[in-house]
C-alpha cells in the first residue's frame, strides 16, 4: 500500500524536491521483492518511465532541475527490473530498450548528464543480462553495439589518430570516477550484446568490431580514479 500511495502521488505533477524524495523512498522499498508483487504493473511502470523522460522521443533535456529525477526514476527501474520477472516481462512490451537508446543519443554533447547516463546504461546492462530478447533486440533493431561502443568512446574520451588507432597519451590524467562507473557500465552491456556474436557477416558489422576492438585497447591503457576502480574497468 505505501508503494502504491508513492506511485499515486508520482502520477500527478507535483513539485520536483517532492519526486525525488519518493522516488528515493520507492527506492528503497523497490529492493523487497515481496514489496514488488502488487506495484509492478504496467501503468506503475509508464509513471517511472515518464518521470525517467523515457516516454519523450524528441525532447531534448533542457532542464537541469529535472536530472535528479530522472536519475532516481532510473535507479528504481533497475531495482524493479532486477527484482520482478514481471517487469522483465513488461520492459520488452513498453519498448523500454528502444527508450533508453534514445535517451542516451538525447546525453550527447550534455553538461551535468553524467548520472543519467550512467543509470541508463546499467537499466541496459539489467536489461541484456536478464531477457534473452531484448538482448536480441539491443543487437539486431537497435543498433546496440553501435550505441554502447559510442557511449564508452565518449566516456574514456576517445582521440582517434588513424581509422582504427587511438591516440596514446601516457601523460593523461586518472578518469574521473563519473567517466569511469560510465564506461564500466557500458563494457557490461556490451559484453552481453555481443556475447551470440561468433560469426560477423557483414561489412557494417565488421567495421563496428574493428572499432570496437580499437576502444577497448585503449581502455585497457586508461587509469581510473583509484586502483580498485582501475581494476574494475580493466
Amino acid at each position: 500500500k505505501l508503494c502504491e500511495g508513492i506511485l499515486n502521488i508520482l502520477e500527478k505533477d507535483t513539485k520536483t524536491s517532492c519526486q525525488v524524495a519518493c522516488l528515493e523512498a520507492l527506492r528503497i522499498l523497490s529492493r523487497d521483492k515481496k514489496v514488488l508483487v502488487p506495484v509492478t504493473t504496467k501503468r506503475n511502470m509508464q509513471i517511472l518511465m515518464r518521470l525517467a523522460k523515457l516516454d519523450t522521443v524528441e525532447d531534448p533535456l533542457e532542464r537541469v532541475s529535472e536530472f535528479p529525477v530522472i536519475v532516481e526514476a532510473l535507479k528504481c527501474l533497475c531495482n524493479i527490473i532486477f527484482n520482478s520477472a514481471v517487469a522483465q516481462k513488461l520492459s520488452l512490451e513498453l519498448n523500454l530498450a528502444a527508450m533508453l537508446c534514445n535517451l542516451l543519443e538525447k546525453c550527447k554533447d550534455q553538461q551535468f548528464v553524467d548520472d543519467i547516463k550512467c543509470f541508463d546504461l546499467r537499466l541496459l546492462f539489467l536489461l541484456s543480462l536478464l531477457h534473452t530478447d531484448i538482448r536480441s533486440q539491443l543487437r539486431r533493431e537497435l543498433q546496440g553495439v553501435q550505441v554502447l561502443t559510442q557511449a564508452l568512446e565518449s566516456s574514456l574520451s576517445v582521440r582517434w589518430t588513424e581509422e582504427y588507432k587511438a591516440a596514446e597519451d601516457r601523460d593523461r590524467p586518472p578518469l574521473s570516477l563519473q567517466d569511469t562507473d560510465c564506461a564500466i557500465e557500458a563494457l557490461k552491456a556490451l559484453f552481453n550484446v555481443t556475447l551470440d556474436s561468433w560469426n560477423v557477416h557483414s561489412k557494417n558489422e565488421s567495421h563496428q568490431f574493428r572499432y570496437m576492438a580499437a576502444i577497448l585497447r585503449h581502455c585497457l591503457l586508461t587509469t581510473g580514479p583509484t586502483e580498485d576502480k582501475t581494476e574494475e574497468l580493466h
